[in-house]
């Protein structure tokens, strides 16, 4: 009771008992246990606050918006603040730009330097899988590196099926295109009871395709009006393709740039002799417009590859064209442009069967200088039933399927020959 009357009585003098106590425990405590005395020190406990403090404050402002705690503006209503994605995007950017643009420099590579070119592919809806196998093999040998365009031209609509089925093959452009009738059919003022009979006697002779007009409708497409479509215009070089072909070579290298770089205007990797029943006149309608337009005769011109004997007689030599890159520029020129007229006149390609292989072989040969037309030695092709092989070094770089000792190129009738015998 009394003890409770001092309390009760007195509140300084109870609190200052409790001080009193406190202290002397802390004391002894003190004295008795070093640990105590650590962890009970003035400097001890303000650390731990400072870390409490620090934790605290820290994990707030790993919350806060970026823009409010680098102090720039914002609405009064800190709810709405005015910072933005693009804005925090463009502040990493600004930190990471340097390393960004050292490593394209080293990783990406430039784009290569491309030629105004294309490839021409003319076909029909019925050839779709002889197409689709020939365009694939060129985009893994060739233009998966260099996307360039292809036109694939038709007498006929191609159908969706079709074009379907070829869009899947490459990511390049790809355009098709519906040839002109009078590009392709046989021309009203061809006398057909003389064709007729022409065909008849070729087929006696069993000549292949001896009795196809279709057949002579693309030899005079080829020979004169395929660079004159609307989808050919904006182009100079192409690649002529056609259905069932084989590639057999990586093409390691842009022909289209070495033909513009090197001033070529006419390429092949196989030429053979021609079928003289096909072409009985041919050569001598040559050289009634040679005689005619003897300017358009290239003073370093390919003759000798023609002829034997100073162009009197024609030996049958000819590149196969169904394998050809040209610079159609050659083809619109003034020489082709005439001479295509003048065989034209003579209604050959129905009459006879004269081909676009001699035509632009005998053209390429004359109205070009010798060094403008090349062989691409190491580009590896095949049109049945014959083919070209690359050897040695370019077989090797190439990783050609073909077996090197498989080549037309000194069979019997092969005419490379002559035509390397040109430039020694």
């Amino acid at each position: 009771m009394a003890a409770f009357s001092l309390f009760s009585s007195s509140p300084r003098r109870f609190i200052l008992v409790i001080i009193v106590a406190v202290v002397t425990i802390h004391y002894v405590l003190s004295m008795l246990h070093n640990d105590y005395s650590r962890l009970a020190s003035f400097s001890n406990i303000s650390e731990k606050w400072q870390q409490a403090h620090d934790r605290v404050f820290n994990s707030t402002a790993a919350t806060l918006p970026p823009l409010f705690l680098n102090d720039t503006d914002y609405d009064d209503d800190l709810s709405v603040v005015t910072t933005t994605e693009t804005e925090t995007t463009t502040t990493t950017e600004l930190i990471e730009v340097p390393t960004a643009e050292t490593t394209t420099a080293v990783d990406i590579p430039s784009p290569p330097k491309r030629a105004n070119a294309t490839f021409v592919f003319l076909c029909r809806n019925s050839d779709l899988n002889g197409v689709v196998s020939s365009m694939r093999q060129m985009e893994d040998r060739f233009n998966r590196h260099y996307g360039y365009p292809w036109v694939l031209l038709n007498e006929e609509p191609f159908t969706e099926e079709f074009k379907e089925r070829v869009r899947v093959l490459t990511d390049a452009p790809i355009q098709f295109g519906l040839i002109p009738h009078d590009h392709w059919y046989q021309p009203d003022w061809i006398d057909e009871d003389r064709a007729r009979a022409g065909r008849s006697r070729m087929m006696a002779q069993g000549i292949i395709y001896a009795g196809s007009v279709p057949y002579r409708n693309m030899c005079r497409f080829n020979s004169g009006f395929f660079f004159k479509h609307e989808l050919l215009q904006q182009y100079r070089y192409y690649w002529r393709v056609e259905p069932g072909v084989q590639f057999f070579c990586d093409v390691t290298y842009d022909p289209f740039v070495y033909m513009q770089e090197h001033n070529k205007v006419y390429s092949f990797t196989i030429s053979l002799i021609e079928w003289e029943p096909t072409i009985p006149t041919l050569w001598s309608t040559t050289k009634e417009f040679i005689k005619r337009n003897p300017e358009y005769l290239h003073p370093n011109n390919s003759l000798r590859f023609l002829s034997d004997n100073g162009g009197v007689g024609y030996n049958l030599c000819h590149f196969w064209s169904n394998f050809e890159i040209a610079d159609m520029e050659f083809w619109r020129g003034e020489a082709y442009q005439k001479f295509f007229d003048h065989l034209e006149s003579k209604g050959g390609f129905y009459y006879e069967r004269w081909g676009d292989a001699p035509v632009h072989s005998i053209a390429a040969s004359l109205f070009a200088s010798k060094d403008q037309v090349h062989f691409f030695r190491d580009i590896g092709y095949r049109h049945d039933p014959f083919q070209h092989c690359p050897s040695g070094e370019d077989w090797t770089r190439g990783r050609c399927s073909c077996d090197p000792k498989d080549s037309f190129d000194y069979a019997p009738n092969s005419c490379l020959k002559r035509f390397e015998a040109l430039y020694e």
